[in-house]
């Protein structure tokens, strides 16, 4: 909290924070794997980069630089001394006045790590979910900042998760205002469709970690790769579905409402790249190693 370590039951903000009464923070989930050279965060670099410009979007200035919150983050992994977990970087404005406008108010950042397993949970991950096309259509361009990951934004996905929930189902996926798919509450998405993976264009998707990954990942493989505007019925029509996301890793779609997806199985190209990047994560594709950052 604010440069200093506290502990779990001391990490507390003010009930009248700015953030806590009108969603002004923005924030980051990042992974850290067990490899066979000890524990490593999955492209930290990139989250904390990400973290910054979303801050930079919302309009606010930043005392601390990408090399200070990296740091931030590898000590705060080593003093919790977990092996495999889950870090939550966010910067928030805190309480010293009430009202709308942010000018002046105190800045802060925190970050915490904890042990996270699988967010839609690990048979999930091996058999695939269920999901359904939400009534809640994803955030406009121009009402909110769609690039940045600020924590406002997400009373939509709360919104769409509930509803999924209550009808039975693991996952929403939203639309976008002109009623294409845009991504999930918490994940982009992908699909493959007449033997071409296709992943949504849409000005409402956020830039993904995941999903920039295996992008790169399919490009050096040369699997056909379209970034395009899919349709509703492209879904169900499609052979493979999968979602994909920093707590969801990569799992499989086997059923959208109520249509089984290809085989209602999980999917050989969804299968391999999810075996891709657990290895990657793992340490065990030397070819990404870059995307390591080892906690020595």
């Amino acid at each position: 909290m604010d440069e200093k370590f506290v502990p779990w039951k001391k990490a507390q903000v003010h009930v009248l924070s700015h953030a806590l009464h009108y969603g002004t923070g923005v924030f980051e989930g990042i992974r850290f794997y067990k490899t066979k050279k000890g524990s490593a965060i999955f492209r930290l670099q990139d989250h904390v980069h990400r973290l910054v410009e979303s801050w930079k979007i919302f309009g606010e200035e930043l005392a601390l630089s990408e090399k200070q919150l990296c740091k931030a983050i590898i000590e705060t992994v080593k003093v919790n001394k977990l092996k495999e977990g889950y870090i939550r970087p966010l910067i928030f404005l805190g309480y010293d006045r009430m009202g709308l406008d942010p000018t002046g108010l105190p800045v802060h950042v925190m970050i915490a790590c904890f042990e996270f397993p699988a967010y839609l949970g690990e048979k999930a991950v091996r058999q695939g979910i269920h999901c359904n096309v939400s009534s809640f259509s994803r955030i406009h361009p121009n009402s909110m900042m769609t690039k940045a990951k600020c924590t406002g934004n997400y009373i939509n996905s709360v919104l769409a998760k509930r509803e999924s929930k209550d009808e039975g189902y693991d996952e929403a996926i939203l639309l976008d205002h002109q009623g294409f798919v845009s991504e999930c509450t918490g994940e982009n998405l992908f699909l493959v469709r007449k033997g071409k993976l296709i992943t949504p264009q849409s000005a409402t998707v956020l830039e993904g970690i995941t999903r920039e990954s295996i992008l790169e990942i399919v490009r050096k493989e040369k699997i056909p790769t379209l970034e395009e505007t899919v349709t509703r019925d492209e879904l169900y029509s499609a052979e493979e579905v999968f979602v994909c996301g920093t707590a969801a890793e990569i799992t499989p779609v086997i059923e959208i409402d109520h249509r089984s997806i290809g085989s209602g199985k999980p999917g050989k190209v969804t299968m391999h790249l999810q075996k891709t990047f657990f290895e990657i994560v793992h340490g065990e594709n030397s070819k990404y190693k870059h995307w390591l950052t080892l906690i020595k």
